[in-house]
């Protein structure tokens, strides 16, 4: 079981915990309200089988990228805790996974798969090319919601669809907001291996300025679904406390103090993604 821990290890298979959300709330607008026990559970493993390609084929072409990072030399497949082949292993019995999954949920996330793919393959060389990478990722991790969208609804151009590709851009501008934050841990880094990310490019202030500015459409985006959708208190009770997160996150990340990047990255993140998914709940069922 060893190799497998550290394959899960690897690709932080405990950060699913905020990456699950995402898709959920595509689920549950979709549905308005819970699907059939048969989707939900095959929207949940290829959620979970998603991120493990990503991340998977994200460390294994980062590798030699993550051995000359001192923040990242640790990386079991860097330190050799786990070899190159069990990395790929892993990575490709994801991939059959999430096929798997895009079948049992129907024709259309079969048919859109090898699109899903490329995102998730792709998106690892992006910073080899264009500082844009953060919100690449971004829109990579909006394509959950779109996906569980349309293994609800079995659409996604119909005039009834508007939801699903708001919640992509409610995603896309905050995943890329907040790796704009995690990447201004690497700035030297990425201009010593002429790696592309804004923080490296326009530096560490404009960077968190640009982060600030994307939580801030992104919360806008949020009221625009919350009016749409005609959501009650519960919702905007959430809205606002994602609000207040996105304040505290960046108080806690300064240009000259860059010490809370983890807690802001990932805590906070995780209660973000939980509060919205939470408070879209308790609309629906008071509707």
């Amino acid at each position: 079981m060893q190799p497998v821990r550290d394959f899960l290890e690897l690709i932080k298979f405990e950060h699913t915990v905020f990456a699950l959300p995402f898709a959920y709330l595509g689920m549950l607008l979709a549905a308005d309200g819970f699907p059939r026990w048969h989707t939900f559970l095959w929207i949940t493993v290829a959620m979970a089988a998603a991120r493990t390609v990503a991340m998977g084929f994200n460390r294994i072409v980062d590798r030699q990228i993550d051995a000359r990072n001192p923040r990242t030399a640790g990386r079991p497949l860097v330190s050799g805790r786990i070899s190159l082949r069990t990395a790929w292993g892993g990575t490709i019995l994801a991939a059959i996974t999430l096929t798997i999954a895009a079948w049992q949920l129907g024709p259309l996330p079969l048919i859109l798969l090898p699109g899903a793919l490329l995102f998730l393959f792709g998106y690892s060389y992006t910073k080899r090319f264009t500082w844009l990478s953060h919100y690449i990722l971004g829109f990579t991790d909006g394509l959950a919601p779109l996906g569980a969208w349309v293994a609800v609804r079995g659409s996604l151009f119909s005039a009834e669809d508007g939801a699903a590709w708001l919640l992509l851009l409610i995603v896309t501008f905050w995943i890329g907001g907040f790796d704009l934050i995690y990447a201004c841990q690497d700035v030297e880094i990425d201009r010593r291996d002429q790696l592309k990310s804004i923080p490296a490019r326009f530096g560490v202030p404009f960077a968190l300025q640009l982060s600030a500015l994307s939580h801030f459409i992104c919360v806008i985006l949020l009221a625009i679904l919350g009016w749409m959708q005609r959501f009650t208190v519960p919702y905007w009770i959430g809205w606002a406390v994602v609000i207040g997160l996105f304040i505290w996150e960046h108080r806690l990340v300064k240009p000259h103090d860059l010490s809370k990047v983890d807690l802001a990255f990932f805590n906070i993140n995780s209660y973000i993604s939980l509060t919205l998914f939470f408070s879209v709940l308790g609309a629906l069922w008071l509707r």
